[in-house]
């Protein structure tokens, strides 16, 4: 039997996990680059995302809403050729995604999640996500939060303490599908979300995606 090469072995490796599955996207915006990982949890939702970015439906649209210390949205795509000042977020494909609700995946800062209506499934918009910039709480802010926003659930306890030290949005737990998060360009995020805005809370100055493109765990870049 012939020996296999230290090489060989490591392209094993890196077929496997290709194969295994991990998969992360990367979008170049006007603001720089943020690479995010999808969950293998939420797989309606992370099969949907990965269609529609093979199909380069992302490219060239807006981040048409942003809110410091809490997150930007996209995913509307009369952005494209948007106007200054037109309103926008009525856009994208014409279905939804049911509810993947997973109650290790929570709205600490830097997760993908799923923009929706009020719909009584809470199925989630077939295109339109957000990214949680968040800020930090106490647990005094976090006991308001269960009251006022959650009806008396209760928040998990290593939950609260992601939302102490790193923040997030605990009041959208449970009512939006987490299915990625960023791994890389939370600046970037930070960015977007610092943007001056109009009063529909779009950026005043057009920050848009310039593409957005799938990768693997090893093979990225």
């Amino acid at each position: 039997m012939k020996k296999i090469s230290l090489l060989t072995i490591f392209l094993l490796i890196i077929v496997a996990a290709q194969a295994g599955g991990e998969r992360k996207v990367k979008l170049k915006t006007s603001k720089g680059k943020i690479i995010m990982r999808l969950y293998q949890q939420t797989p309606k939702h992370r099969e949907n995302f990965i269609k529609l970015v093979k199909q380069k439906y992302y490219d060239s649209i807006l981040f048409h809403r942003v809110i410091k210390d809490f997150m930007i949205q996209a995913g509307d795509n009369n952005s494209k050729q948007a106007v200054s000042g037109q309103r926008l977020g009525n856009g994208g494909v014409d279905y939804k995604i049911p509810a993947e609700f997973d109650p290790a995946l929570f709205h600490k800062r830097g997760v993908l999640a799923a923009a929706r209506d009020n719909n009584p499934e809470k199925a989630s918009s077939g295109s339109q996500f957000y990214i949680v910039q968040g800020k930090k709480f106490t647990d005094s802010s976090l006991n308001e939060v269960e009251i006022k926003r959650l009806g008396g659930r209760k928040i998990p306890e290593a939950h609260r303490e992601v939302y102490k030290t790193f923040g997030g949005a605990p009041h959208l737990d449970g009512n939006y599908t987490v299915f990625g998060e960023v791994v890389k360009g939370m600046e970037v995020v930070d960015a977007i979300a610092g943007a001056e805005r109009d009063a529909n809370d779009r950026p005043k100055q057009d920050i848009r995606i310039i593409k957005m493109r799938m990768g693997r765990k090893f093979l990225f870049f």
